[in-house]
């Protein structure tokens, strides 16, 4: 969906994303409002139209209900802070993005002119929201069981490496301790204005650059670098 699509917010065929979704919606509209982001909605002065972050807010407790629970039924050896910290990695910027951009759900949101040619469809914390939104969506519209299939089917599968995420500096440094080496990590420079901050970081193992990572936070920067390090280590999958 281009940027000329988007005038066409009332007729836009949501079909092959619900097929992809694994849930088709008796009310599209809830999906379409899911899709919306603020602003699209402000630069078309669209009233009646609500977009996202509503659903969002919705979607982001739902969201943490089911992790939760899947999480204490999985891990009964685990005390709450153990839990608190798998769910938090969980349910991540990095692990939501990367779901619905593998989704194709940054084709299909409706974003005004200037956040798409700045790079909107690709943005992580955007097609994070959008992971929460639609359940959110699905969740009003067919209740509870198909909430919690969404969330089964695109996140809580093989729940050991993505909850790896948070521990992805630990795993690098023990690696590289056993290897007799240094981990480093170097801001390379930051974009965005100050509430949509990006940030890019790259990690290296000795001299050598291993990987490079983007977040909301230096943190989330090295973060982020340092698990796309520890894949293509094949330390995980």
């Amino acid at each position: 969906m281009n940027y000329e699509s988007n005038m066409n917010y009332d007729s836009a065929d949501f079909t092959p994303l619900e097929d992809r979704i694994g849930y088709h919606f008796k009310d599209v509209s809830l999906l379409r409002t899911a899709m919306t982001h603020s602003s699209f909605a402000n630069e078309y002065h669209l009233r009646k139209v609500t977009h996202y972050e509503r659903l969002e807010f919705l979607g982001d407790a739902i969201l943490e209900y089911i992790s939760s629970e899947v999480l204490y039924e999985k891990y009964p050896e685990l005390s709450e802070g153990e839990l608190t910290k798998r769910r938090a990695s969980l349910v991540c910027e990095y692990t939501l993005s990367k779901i619905t951009k593998e989704l194709g759900y940054g084709d299909y949101v409706f974003l005004s002119k200037g956040e798409q040619l700045t790079g909107g469809r690709e943005r992580k914390s955007i097609l994070c929201d959008l992971f929460e939104s639609v359940l959110g969506a699905i969740y009003l519209d067919g209740g509870m069981e198909p909430a919690r299939e969404y969330v089964n089917q695109h996140l809580l599968t093989d729940l050991e490496h993505k909850t790896l995420f948070t521990d992805s500096k630990t795993i690098l440094q023990e690696y590289a301790q056993a290897k007799g080496l240094t981990v480093s990590y170097d801001l390379l420079g930051q974009s965005g204005p100050d509430h949509q901050r990006v940030y890019n970081a790259q990690v290296r193992l000795g001299d050598t650059v291993v990987a490079k990572g983007t977040g909301n936070s230096i943190k989330g920067a090295q973060m982020e670098a340092a698990h796309i390090a520890i894949r293509d280590l094949g330390l995980v999958k």
